[in-house]
């Protein structure tokens, strides 16, 4: 069973940990090899919107997609950017088909509603403007950690969320079909809030690990990651498609989680749209699980008939946690219990938290979540 209590998980972490005697030669290794060159990364903040504000803290060079000076902007200044035919202008001064806006002395720029390390890239994009960020890797991971993790939480577990967040970012980029930009700013790809999610100890996690990633077979992974599993993670194919050597189900360490278990109650109605034709719900019985338990499909019965629906679409549209659910009716209402937050791939956060709080380094951390990957060092 999953549910274990502290004893056994403690005995377990020793089990798990203390014998692996890879990471002395690993850590030689890394201190040994040259470091890594850095990597600039595009972030899309806004897309296809009507307009935006746009600044600088400081005095800012505006050009065109070309490369040729438009102008400038003075410092400290929010300016409406919004299109006019076909080029974007801000504030009705300069204007283009594409605008780069590039601060002078290491100043941040002002995107949407927040600032940014790097500079800012405008296009135009079917009939409304893209924002992109085009930031330094590790820069971009000072604010992901942030947003990503508990900036509380013990070094180690940070670091392992640094080292996860730059393996899924460099795997986007090399995997990722869109010539805009690699990644957005959503839990879709990874959560990016520019200086507002920076703190410290997330400088620390990101700069005591430089450039390290995780690889299999010499290339970089898609390094999944979420809140917590409920207990054990899962397999990639029993998730998404095809198999991943490194994505495994293994036990996880998240029972301190305040999402391992977890009820939501909600009205009947809500679930009406997905399951016209059936009547007055009278049940819900899963009828295909992954072997963790989650609802790959769940059958609906009514008073006039039954249907099945898929676990993702009834997590979307009762805003469920996870898939790792189960429902009752009561009266009017749908009582539903679960574990668990996210589609439980790869790196517990919770889990992570956890370990670290037990001494584990996040080398074993990324070991246990990540199997047969290895810590490496990224390549440009």
């Amino acid at each position: 069973m999953i549910f274990q209590n502290l004893k056994s998980v403690n005995f377990i972490v020793q089990s798990l940990f203390l014998n692996k005697l890879s990471w002395l030669s690993c850590l030689i290794w890394l201190l040994i090899i040259l470091p890594a060159q850095a990597v600039e990364l595009k972030v899309a903040i806004e897309k296809e919107v009507e307009s935006l504000k746009v600044g600088s803290s400081t005095a800012a060079i505006v050009k065109d997609g070309a490369g040729r000076q438009l102008g400038e902007l003075n410092p400290m200044s929010a300016l409406a950017a919004k299109l006019d035919g076909n080029s974007i202008t801000i504030s009705d001064r300069v204007g283009a088909g594409e605008l780069v806006i590039e601060p002078k002395n290491n100043g941040y720029v002002w995107i949407g509603d927040r600032w940014y390390r790097g500079t800012t890239r405008l296009i135009r994009q079917n009939n409304g403007i893209t924002a992109i960020n085009k930031v330094d890797l590790e820069q971009y991971l000072y604010s992901v950690v942030g947003a990503e993790a508990v900036s509380s939480w013990p070094i180690e577990a940070l670091k392992a969320q640094a080292v996860a967040a730059r393996s899924y970012a460099l795997y986007k980029r090399k995997t990722g079909t869109n010539s805009i930009y690699d990644v957005d700013t959503t839990i879709g790809t990874q959560v990016y809030k520019g200086l507002d999610t920076e703190y410290i100890t997330t400088h620390q996690a990101v700069d005591s690990t430089l450039g390290q990633i995780m690889t299999y077979n010499n290339q970089v992974i898609l390094a999944a990651f979420h809140s917590s599993s409920g207990g054990y993670t899962e397999n990639v194919e029993d998730i998404w498609t095809s198999p991943l050597p490194y994505l495994r189900a293994v036990v996880d360490y998240d029972q301190q989680s305040p999402v391992f278990e977890w009820q939501q109650i909600v009205p009947v109605s809500k679930i009406q749209s997905l399951v016209a034709g059936v009547g007055k719900i009278k049940a819900f019985q899963p009828k295909e699980m992954t072997p963790r338990g989650r609802v790959v499909t769940m059958n609906i019965t009514g008073d006039r008939g039954s249907t099945t629906v898929s676990g993702n679409d009834i997590r979307k549209i009762l805003d469920l946690r996870s898939t790792l659910f189960r429902v009752s009716t009561q009266g009017d209402n749908l009582v539903v219990k679960g574990r668990g937050f996210g589609h439980g791939l790869g790196l517990s956060q919770w889990g992570a938290y956890y370990l670290a709080k037990q001494g584990i380094n996040y080398h074993q951390i990324l070991a246990h979540y990540y199997q047969t990957a290895h810590l490496s060092r990224m390549k440009q």
